[in-house]
C-alpha cells in the first residue's frame, strides 16, 4: 500500500488495481450490452412470418393465401385450412397464430387469434387482415378462441415467472461460488454443491409456482408440472453458472449476465413472440434457457402442454453441460496433496 503524502497519481495506482479495472471496464460493457438488447429487441415489433390461415373456398383461398404472403417485408406466412374447427385447432395447437375465416355469404369475415399466445401479435394479424379487406370493401370482427387468464391481463406472467427462476438461478450459484470458492475442492464438495442447488431448485419452483397461480391468479396450469418447470429452469441456469465460474473464476457470473439477463432476457419471447422480433433475437431466444422455460410454462399454462419436447431438450442439454463442465473442470484441479509432494521432492 502506498504511504500518505506520496501523491495523488500513486494514491490511485495503489487503490485501483488493473484488476480492479479490469473488472469495471467489464460491467461497462454488461451495462451496454444490456441496454443495446434489450432497445434493440424491442423498441419496434415488426411482424415476420407470422403465421395466418385461410379458410376460404377453394376458388378464392390461393387469392388471400397470395395476397397475404405478397405483403411487403413478409410479414406474413399464409396458409390454407380446410374449415374453421381445423384452424381453431391449429391455434390451440401452436401451429399458427391466427386464421381469417371468408364468408363467401357475406361483406364480414372472421379473424380467429390466440390472445394466449401474445396480444401484439393478435394485433398485428387484425390490422394485416383489416387492411386486406378493407381493399376488397370487406369488413373483419376479431374472436379470440384461446384467450388469457383474468389475472394476465398482457400474458406476460409465464415471462416473469421464469425470469425469476433464472434470477434466482445464477445469484445462488454466485453466491456459493463467492462464499466457498468459485471452484470446488473436490468432486465431493461439487455433488454437495450440486445437491443444494437441486433443493433450492425444487423450493424456488414450488414457491414462484403458488404465487403466480393460487396467491395471485395470475397463471393457470398445473401446480405440480409448472413446480417441476421451475425446477429445472432454477437447477440448469444454476448449474451452467457454477461451471462458467469453474471456468472462469469470479468473470463467470459477468458471462452469466450476459448470457441469461443481456441476451436472454430480451429474446424469451414474453414481452413479443417470436414472429415480432428482430431476426438476431428470434434466432437466439428458443435456444436459451429462459426463452425455453417461457415457451414451457406459456404451454402447460395455456396450450394443454402442446409443442414442449424441443424447449425441454433445450433445458436439459444446458443443464447437462453445465454439470459435466463443472465436473471435468473439479477433475482437472490438481489435488494439494500432490502440490505439497511435488514441492518437497523438488
Amino acid at each position: 500500500m502506498a504511504a500518505p503524502g506520496q501523491g495523488f497519481m500513486t494514491e490511485l495506482k495503489s487503490a485501483v488495481t488493473p484488476r480492479a479495472a479490469l473488472l469495471v471496464l467489464g460491467v461497462l460493457l454488461l451495462q451496454l450490452g444490456f441496454i443495446t438488447s434489450y432497445v434493440g429487441a424491442l423498441h419496434h415489433p415488426t411482424p415476420q412470418n407470422l403465421s395466418i390461415a385461410v379458410v376460404a373456398p377453394e376458388q378464392v383461398a390461393p387469392k388471400y393465401t397470395g395476397a397475404l404472403n405478397a405483403i411487403d417485408g413478409k410479414p406474413v406466412k399464409a396458409v390454407t385450412a380446410p374449415d374453421a374447427e381445423t384452424a381453431t385447432q391449429q391455434i390451440k395447437d401452436q401451429k399458427v397464430y391466427a386464421a381469417l375465416v371468408v364468408d363467401p355469404r357475406g361483406t364480414q369475415d372472421t379473424l380467429l387469434v390466440g390472445g394466449a399466445r401474445g396480444p401484439s401479435a393478435a394485433k398485428a394479424a387484425e390490422t394485416i387482415t383489416t387492411a386486406l379487406d378493407a381493399k376488397q370493401g370487406r369488413t373483419v370482427v376479431v374472436h379470440d378462441v384461446l384467450p388469457l387468464a383474468k389475472g394476465d391481463t398482457n400474458g406476460l406472467t409465464s415471462f416473469y415467472l421464469v425470469i425469476g427462476w433464472c434470477v434466482g438461478g445464477y445469484l445462488v450459484a454466485s453466491i456459493l461460488g463467492i462464499s466457498a470458492g468459485s471452484k470446488p475442492a473436490n468432486v465431493h464438495r461439487l455433488l454437495i454443491r450440486l445437491g443444494a442447488l437441486a433443493l433450492y431448485s425444487v423450493v424456488a419452483g414450488l414457491g414462484g409456482t403458488i404465487i403466480a397461480g393460487p396467491v395471485l391468479d395470475a397463471l393457470p396450469g398445473s401446480i405440480l408440472a409448472l413446480t417441476a418447470i421451475g425446477a429445472l429452469v432454477v437447477f440448469t441456469v444454476g448449474a451452467f453458472t457454477m461451471a462458467l465460474q469453474c471456468l472462469f473464476d469470479i468473470l463467470g457470473i459477468g458471462v452469466a449476465v450476459l448470457i441469461f439477463v443481456v441476451l436472454g432476457n430480451p429474446s424469451a419471447g414474453g414481452v413479443y413472440p417470436d414472429p415480432m422480433m428482430p431476426p438476431f433475437w428470434r434466432a437466439i431466444g428458443s435456444v436459451i434457457p429462459n426463452g425455453a422455460g417461457t415457451a414451457v410454462t406459456k404451454s402447460i399454462a395455456y396450450f394443454d402442454s402442446t409443442n414442449i419436447g424441443k424447449p425441454l431438450l433445450v433445458l436439459f442439454l444446458w443443464a447437462l453441460v453445465g454439470v459435466a463442465v463443472a465436473l471435468l473442470a473439479v477433475l482437472r484441479t490438481p489435488r494439494s496433496g500432490g502440490r505439497e509432494l511435488a514441492a518437497a521432492t523438488a
